[in-house]
């Protein structure tokens, strides 16, 4: 019964899924895509899928702060359209503002990471806070 969070960005994809019980979410890892080449990491997505067992998407849904839509949410709402047709799995979309933002000042506060390091680990950082959150709201 696990749940899998992703960090939809126009790069990379955050990755990171529940405990059993849908308690705590874990970062798992950082998919590569190339929007402008139809290359979305949907095949790492199945193999996650299967492996973790997965039954549900969390997705991040980055609105603008006047909660309205813009394209980076619209490619998000893509990105779960897609995942409903590979996987026949319900998709949530969990209101992600400021994720990032919160993701890099953590690392920089708790870690002292350098700005190179954060790079490589924000996305799934921001994965697990968009995960978490929701598993929060859910109990």
């Amino acid at each position: 019964m696990r749940k899998m969070g992703l960090d939809v960005g126009s790069r990379t994809v955050g990755v990171a899924v529940s405990d059993p019980m849908g308690w705590t979410a874990q970062g798992i890892e950082i998919i590569r895509i190339n929007e402008d080449n139809g290359e979305f990491g949907l095949d790492r997505v199945a193999e996650l899928v299967k492996e973790y067992q997965v039954v549900e998407f969390v997705v991040g849904l980055p609105k603008n702060m006047n909660n309205s839509i813009g394209p980076r949410a619209e490619a998000s709402m893509a990105y779960g359209e897609m995942l409903i047709e590979r996987f026949n799995l319900p998709v949530v979309y969990q209101d992600e503002r400021l994720t990032t933002v919160q993701a890099e000042r953590m690392l920089v506060e708790q870690a002292n990471t350098s700005r190179a390091k954060r790079k490589k680990v924000i996305d799934k950082v921001a994965a697990v806070m968009i995960l978490q959150n929701y598993l929060d709201q859910k109990q």
